[in-house]
């Protein structure tokens, strides 16, 4: 019996596809290794040339000391939040109620680690000031992710960055950076990376996400964190005795698309118009903030589905491959966009919306 999704199928069945950079497949490695001199030695259990000159590129970029790099965010963020509570002696944290940490990770920092989750603001908004003012107990850190990946990537102000940050440094609480997406704020920011990372006692950035790796992450603050964090990446098996192709192609499209997010992001603005003209159809954030948002279709997927492939068959552009239940009777998916936008020619994707904006019509 077949498990394949028929939209998922039908996606990559299309000549224009919208999302991401391209496939993830080993063509992502086989690019980033062909400048490199083939005797160049290995990193060895954390240490040579190939590592530390990366963990010290991203140090600089982000304007801490320190880096580490980790295979996955995932280790990376639990050992920052382990090590802020082992600080204080509390094993509290405070986190938005969907933090990858809270739903994508079956509980690792509450059963690896006995640390408890504090959940601010709401899952429809990002975290305010006044939550973080507000907080009913004493933790040891806040974690804030930007963009909000779960609600469409939406974005605090950065006057309201600045102010969560003076307040948790008067207080004695870490602020924490989930910065999967860090680069792809930028724009939006019209900051450097080191100019937000000062905002933040310990920062995480993913080189797979939008820098489009194939996996890897770096962990960063002060030297004596950074150093602690090596002991817990020990403990965690993240110490591997060689991470080179993580870190090498981490390297190569780091330094290919840090400078392109701009681009992603007038990219992500042009297509919500395009979608903002779908009357059936509702874009959150109305106005993207970053390379990233969400569509808000009022159908099911079973009535949705079929709508994007026809689409696809008849216009040659994919749309998404992946929709998400919003109750019974609406679905949604998250666009996030990349090299491949610039690829397609414009009246094509207009046709696609044109047809997109009918058959929902139709429907409803």
């Amino acid at each position: 019996m077949s498990t394949t999704n028929p939209l998922v199928e039908a996606f990559n069945q299309t000549a224009y596809p919208v999302i991401g950079h391209g496939k993830r497949n080993v063509s992502v490695l086989i690019e980033a290794l062909e400048q490199i001199d083939p005797e160049l030695d290995s990193d060895n259990y954390g240490s040579g040339e190939v590592i530390e000159r990366f963990q010290a590129q991203i140090a600089q970029y982000l304007g801490k000391p320190s880096a580490v790099f980790f295979p996955s965010g995932t280790m990376a963020q639990q050992i920052a939040l382990r090590i802020w509570c082992d600080r204080k002696g509390l094993k509290k944290v405070a986190y938005h109620p969907l933090s990858h940490l809270e739903i994508h990770e079956e509980q690792g920092l509450q059963e690896l680690h006995q640390i408890e989750s504090i959940l601010l603001a709401d899952k429809t908004r990002i975290i305010r000031l006044e939550d973080v003012v507000n907080l009913k107990e004493d933790v040891a850190c806040v974690l804030l992710e930007l963009p909000q990946r779960e609600i469409g990537g939406q974005l605090p102000e950065y006057e309201e960055l600045e102010a969560i940050s003076s307040y948790c440094r008067e207080k004695g609480i870490k602020l924490h950076l989930d910065g999967a997406r860090l680069y792809e704020t930028l724009p939006y920011y019209q900051k450097t990376a080191e100019e937000i990372c000062s905002l933040f006692d310990s920062v995480y950035v993913s080189f797979y996400k939008g820098i489009g790796g194939i996996a890897g992450a770096m962990l960063a603050g002060d030297e004596e964190f950074t150093k602690e964090s090596k002991v817990w990446k020990r403990r965690h098996g993240g110490d591997l005795i060689s991470l080179y192709p993580y870190i090498l192609s981490a390297e190569y499209y780091f330094n290919e698309r840090k400078d392109k997010m701009g681009l992603y992001y007038e990219a992500a603005k042009e297509l919500a118009d395009f979608y903002r003209a779908c009357r059936a159809l509702e874009v959150r954030p109305q106005v993207p903030v970053s390379n990233m948002f969400h569509v808000h279709v009022p159908l099911p997927k079973s009535k949705l589905e079929p709508i994007l492939i026809s689409v696809y068959q008849d216009t040659e552009v994919g749309l998404t491959a992946n929709l998400k239940e919003n109750g019974e009777h609406a679905c949604y998916y998250e666009v996030s966009l990349g090299d491949r936008y610039a690829k397609i020619p414009k009246a094509k994707l207009a046709q696609a919306m044109k047809l997109l904006d009918e058959r929902t019509a139709d429907v409803l």
